[in-house]
């Protein structure tokens, strides 16, 4: 039986958790790369002036009593997109993102990252702009490759963030073990 207690188990466990540690960091380096890199650009996003996310414009009228119908606003939205940037462009939306405390819908479209920001109440446009933080978003969680291979729903993310995550996780244990166990192996008595 083997005593836990002994430098020589010790040492044996810190080379393992080395040994993991580089190989894991090896192989997935440029994966974690591209994590930490995205990961920054999007937390500085509401803070790039316009140049990750679109700035968030006023509208007339915060009660939704004086809105637009939506279906007006849609087909407004739509029409600006392919009058303003590209009649090729694909009009499948991801999303509407209805800001009732500034007045305003901006219509993300899922294809592009473009985004049109209208006035709920009056239909002007107040706003059109790329969202390049929706790209820096899918780079981050993986999902760029769901797009790039056409999957239909999302599994190469499911399974980048699980070993993504279980990377991070094996890197905090053994991380931790590097630093803990020559501290501890100092105290043990040989």
């Amino acid at each position: 039986m083997t005593n836990i207690n002994s430098k020589k188990y010790q040492a044996k466990i810190l080379r393992t958790f080395r040994k993991v540690h580089r190989t894991t960091g090896a192989l997935l380096f440029i994966f974690f790369f591209f994590i930490a890199v995205s990961g920054v650009i999007l937390g500085w996003k509401n803070h790039s002036n316009g140049l990750i996310i679109p700035k968030s414009f006023e509208g007339t009228s915060t009660n939704l009593k004086h809105w637009l119908p939506l279906d007006s606003l849609h087909k407004k939205a739509n029409f600006i997109l392919h009058d303003s940037i590209s009649a090729d462009l694909s009009l499948e939306l991801d999303r509407i993102d209805i800001r009732k405390n500034k007045g305003i819908l901006k219509f993300v479209f899922k294809n592009h990252y473009w985004e049109i920001q209208l006035d709920g109440a009056t239909g002007n446009l107040l706003n059109i702009g790329k969202r390049h933080s929706d790209f820096f978003e899918n780079i981050h969680d993986g999902s760029i490759l769901d797009r790039y291979f056409g999957t239909s729903n999302g599994q190469i993310k499911v399974i980048y963030t699980t070993v993504m995550g279980l990377a991070l996780f094996l890197f905090t244990v053994t991380g931790f073990w590097l630093w803990y166990g020559p501290k501890r192996m100092k105290r043990i008595k040989s």
